[in-house]
């Protein structure tokens, strides 16, 4: 599967391809170093997401999970750049339990892309973040945003 890794502020992170799509960004620094033409793509609207350009990503993005993930996962990818949502309010999109939506969010092999840093608890708490450094690194991409004052 290729694999194109870059820096970020966040960390290092690591886009894998297959197939036309992205199917997982992870931290860490890839093994592989493929240079496709939408892992560069990636890479580059990554960093211009990193310098403070705003990014929706509308990319092939192909998670891999249960139809119950792909739903919340879909709904996650609305929420606009700059803006959060409730648990609560991604369940009512999904038509699914909000008890299990963050479980969903926990599995997203895909963050950032599939932007699940933007979801909050309905009392505005940033909850929890799968991400490497967990809620900090969640607040440090609100606040690339400008949705996090903190």
């Amino acid at each position: 599967m290729p694999q194109l890794s870059l820096h970020s502020p966040v960390g290092d992170l690591a886009i894998s391809e297959e197939d036309g799509a992205i199917v997982a960004l992870d931290w860490g620094w890839g093994s592989g170093q493929a240079r496709t033409p939408l892992l560069i793509s990636v890479k580059e609207r990554l960093e211009a997401y990193f310098d403070g350009k705003p990014e929706n990503f509308d990319l092939p993005l192909a998670p891999q999970g249960t139809d119950f993930q792909k739903k919340i996962w879909a709904a996650i990818s609305k929420i606009p750049y700059g803006k959060t949502a409730a648990y609560k309010d991604i369940a009512a999109m999904a038509g699914t339990p909000a008890r299990a939506t963050g479980l969903a969010c926990g599995a997203n092999p895909i963050p950032i892309l599939i932007p699940c840093h933007r979801v909050l608890s309905a009392s505005g708490k940033l909850g929890g973040y799968s991400g490497e450094g967990g809620v900090e690194t969640k607040a440090a991409l609100l606040r690339l945003e400008g949705s996090l004052f903190l």
